[in-house]
């Protein structure tokens, strides 16, 4: 992964989250349960 496509991915995903917080629509708060529910399965495999 080049540095330009680290960068263009890293402003992707903070609009995104932006976008999140200026709609209010809870997906931060979804997403994040899911995540910690994949590090839940996965340390069970681990």
């Amino acid at each position: 992964m080049t540095n330009s496509i680290a960068i263009g991915l890293g402003f992707l995903i903070l609009g995104l989250i932006g976008l999140d917080l200026w709609l209010d629509s809870g997906m931060i708060v979804y997403l994040g349960q899911k995540f910690v529910g994949l590090i839940d399965y996965l340390a069970f495999w681990r």
